[in-house]
Parts: structure tokens; sequence; C-alpha cells
């Protein structure tokens, strides 16, 4: 069984594009919230025990993490901000993009060969996308890769534009 203190309790998305998104794009946003809520790992490095709430917003193109002891935690309320540039992401969060493109044409188009082809490399991107949510976090918050892939998820739902 995973630390209970070490992991987020509750994950929110904050942004106006949360308002236009497509039912691909807020599917896997309701997919990587509902996987982060069942299992993840997350330790904010120097923060008291958890579990923590988690807000994630764009400001003037900054990646911002927000973070708070939830009301389970012995330390509610002790709050953390990381401010992560977003430069990094952009490739990917693009490549994301262009792939879920290509996901609803083919499946507007039927083509079965092509849509498992489209899941290969989205999985492959998202693993690209974990890695370097690792590498940003490293020295600020301690995850497991299923959590940095879920993370990076919803960093590139954040960025859409419809």
């Amino acid at each position: 069984m995973a630390d209970q203190a070490a992991r987020l309790a509750h994950i929110a998305l904050v942004g106006e594009a949360l308002t236009r998104l497509s039912p691909i794009i807020e599917a896997d946003r309701a997919q990587a919230v509902a996987d982060l809520q069942a299992e993840n790992h997350f330790a904010p490095v120097g923060l008291a025990a958890g579990p923590y709430a988690l807000t994630i917003s764009i400001h003037e193109g900054r990646l911002v993490f927000e973070i708070t002891s939830g009301k389970d935690s012995p330390n509610q309320g002790l709050e953390r901000s990381i401010v992560l540039a977003l430069g990094p992401f952009r490739g990917l969060i693009k490549d994301y993009q262009m792939l879920v493109d290509s996901y609803i044409k083919a499946v507007e188009e039927g083509r079965e060969a092509r849509i498992q082809a489209i899941d290969m490399g989205r999985r492959g991107l998202h693993n690209e996308g974990a890695a370097l949510m690792t590498e940003r976090l490293a020295g600020k918050v301690e995850i497991d890769f299923e959590t940095a892939r879920r993370l990076f998820t919803l960093v590139c739902v954040l960025h859409q534009r419809i």
C-alpha cells in the first residue's frame, strides 16, 4: 500500500481553456484526474506529511503548482507554490495536440489501424513528458513515473486551445 501521507488527495485545474475542451481532451483530463486520485506518489521536498491538494494553472507562460496540505493532513493549510517555465514542455504539448487531432480524424474515418498507431505514439509521448516532468520537479517534489505521466496529461489539457 502506498504511503498515504505522500500522495495527492485532491487535484484541480484552473484556466479559461477548461471551459472549451473537446470531448477527447475532456476524457483525457477526467481519466488522468481519476487515475491520480486512485493512486499516486507525491511528496513535496521539505513539507510535512500530507496528503496534499494540488491546483495546476498556467500564468504568464509559466506552469504553476499550488500545493496545500489537505483536510486529512495533520498540517492542513501548509502551502507551497512551484513555478516552472513552460518552454521545455511546449514541443511535447504541441506534439500531443497534433496526435489528438490525428486521433479525432482517424476515429471519424473509422481507421482502426491508424487509431492503434496513434495510441502507441501517445504512450511514447506521455513517457517523454513524464521524464521531463520528473526532471523539472527534481529537488522540489518526489513523484513516481505514473504520477508524472498523469501530471503531464493535465499540463497538456491546460494548454489546449480550441
